[in-house]
């Protein structure tokens, strides 16, 4: 991956000259953002993917991404904690500031960024290995070797990923032997357990039914309260459900960016109104 032409990085706190003249409809005041992203732009190879995105992400909030298939949605959820740097030929311009501070620093580890900002995946991905091992993974390979504080580490994720009343006794039995919502919650309590401050969430519920869908939902309102929550959805009602702010993207450009019941109430542009009443999409 290259990023050319990357913005310089202000001050931590430091607000955009251009902020003040910037569209309304992408301005909703966050007044403290956990994330700032400078005129991102993302190109695979000829094909550009993303176009001169700027946002602000606030802190302990969930926000959702939305927008149809193909629109970049998961591509700029992943540049968050460049995952997209484990793709060939992939040029980056502009920037993401992380608590105030380039995600593309050199000085940046990109191990430790990614412990920071945990991902969980639309396919439930648990290792074929025990329940416990899948939530000791983590811990163990930042370093905790303590027996005591691993069950501790575990038996904490699973309380807070809703999860540990209904696998306490099966601990040392094979995740995959979990349904589907159980799963995907396991691999929510495998991303807190190394305790970041993001969650990004790339249309986590896109493969549950309605029952195991509701327990994710109601499982990131909970977090929200200790974690940053990023969600991509192709559903638009669980965006007005979950959210506090939400982005629409279309063909790889933000549109429009609000609050939640703002935007779908009351829309500021003409495509958010198109795509949230079906006119298309």
């Amino acid at each position: 991956m290259t990023t050319p032409d990357s913005m310089p990085v202000p001050p931590k706190g430091a607000v955009p000259d251009a902020a003040a003249g910037r569209d309304p409809a992408l301005d909703p005041g966050i007044e403290d953002p956990i994330f700032s992203v400078h005129g991102l732009s993302l190109h695979y190879g000829d094909k550009q993917a993303l176009h001169d995105i700027s946002i602000e992400i606030p802190r302990n909030r969930i926000t959702a991404f939305i927008g149809p298939s193909g629109c970049g949605k998961s591509t700029f959820l992943r540049c968050f904690n460049r995952l997209n740097d484990l793709l060939d030929n992939v040029t980056i311009r502009g920037d993401i500031l992380f608590e105030g501070r380039s995600i593309f620093s050199p000085e940046v580890e990109i191990n430790t960024l990614r412990r920071r900002i945990g991902m969980v995946f639309q396919k439930s991905n648990p290792f074929p290995k025990s329940i416990y091992e899948n939530i000791a993974y983590g811990p163990r390979i930042h370093g905790v070797r303590d027996r005591r504080r691993l069950d501790e580490i575990v038996e904490r994720s699973l309380r807070a990923a809703a999860l540990w009343d209904e696998v306490k006794d099966r601990l040392h039995d094979n995740a995959l032997g979990l349904s589907g919502g159980q799963q995907q919650r396991l691999c929510i309590a495998r991303a807190i357990a190394v305790e970041p401050d993001v969650v990004l969430l790339d249309e986590p519920c896109s493969a549950l039914d309605p029952l195991a869908t509701a327990r994710i939902e109601e499982l990131m309102q909970d977090l929200k309260e200790n974690y940053t929550l990023i969600i991509v959805t192709h559903s638009m009602q669980q965006a007005s459900r979950v959210s506090d702010y939400t982005a629409f993207l279309y063909l790889g450009r933000l549109i429009e960016y609000g609050v939640t019941e703002q935007l779908f109430i009351k829309p500021r542009k003409k495509e958010t109104e198109d795509y949230i009443t079906g006119r298309f999409g």
